[in-house]
């Protein structure tokens, strides 16, 4: 299976192309995350929605670009709603993105994670040690974070896609994209962003917008990846702490353009 670097070229395209249509993100996240999520959307250039209940969360994925399903915090009543957005964006061939929040951690949460995998997300964006739980190879990590390195994740993460048919994220210090075929490589950032709450499930967010504007999805993802490590490196020139580099990411989002990345 081969691993190539992400092209700069397709990175300034699909960053072109997400400005231009800037699509509708139909997030069903945590609660924790809700408004960096949105903030990251916006900053990238791409509208962020939150419709969460139940009776409108179907319809509304009909006219959004991508959707976001953030097993953060989950409980009956918004698994009703994830759900409902799922089976019509699997109706109308909406891509979906799955961030597994913590699987391998709570034998319950890992059974509501599982529902969703065998939907068959478009994109699973994870860290090194809920893709390894995933892929039933280990426990999970400490909470919401990880345990394992990326690399450490990585041939997990190639099965896993392989065996589900999906495109699998797994992030870290070098992200790699994979449809268990063809890997993409997305190296950077900086560990400032494991300090910011949001950081990673806003990324899943972005990775949504991103699978929205074109049919390659697995481009797309990287391109996410990218974006996120980009904005981490350039926040981190002026930023002091976590408090700060909340803002300096937020304006570095922003102010990238597609010709950065050539």
């Amino acid at each position: 299976m081969t691993i190539s670097m992400l092209s700069g070229n397709s990175a300034s395209q699909m960053l072109t192309l997400l400005r231009t249509h800037r699509p509708l993100v139909h997030c069903l996240t945590n609660e924790v995350v809700q408004e960096i999520t949105a903030n990251v959307l916006l900053a990238a250039g791409a509208s962020p929605a939150m419709v969460v209940a139940e009776e409108e969360a179907g319809y509304f994925a009909s006219i959004s670009g991508g959707i976001l399903i953030n097993i953060g915090t989950p409980y009956v009543a918004r698994l009703k709603a994830m759900h409902a957005a799922v089976d019509t964006a699997i109706e109308t061939n909406r891509p979906w993105v799955l961030d597994p929040v913590a699987a391998g951690g709570i034998p319950w949460r890992d059974g509501v994670i599982n529902t969703f995998v065998e939907k068959r997300p478009t994109v699973i964006r994870g860290n090194a040690s809920e893709i390894l739980a995933l892929a039933g190879e280990k426990k999970g990590g400490k909470g919401v974070d990880s345990t394992n390195a990326s690399d450490e994740a990585l041939e997990a993460a190639q099965r896993l896609a392989l065996a589900r048919k999906v495109i699998v994220a797994v992030t870290g210090e070098t992200d790699y994209i994979t449809d268990g075929i063809q890997t993409l490589s997305v190296p950077g950032g900086h560990p400032m962003a494991t300090l910011v709450v949001g950081t990673g499930c806003s990324l899943s967010a972005l990775v949504a917008g991103f699978c929205a504007i074109t049919n390659d999805h697995l481009t797309a993802t990287a391109t996410a990846c990218a974006l996120a490590k980009k904005a981490a490196e350039k926040a981190m020139i002026r930023a002091h702490g976590p408090g700060s580099f909340h803002n300096e990411y937020l304006d570095a989002l922003y102010q990238i353009q597609p010709n950065d990345f050539l």
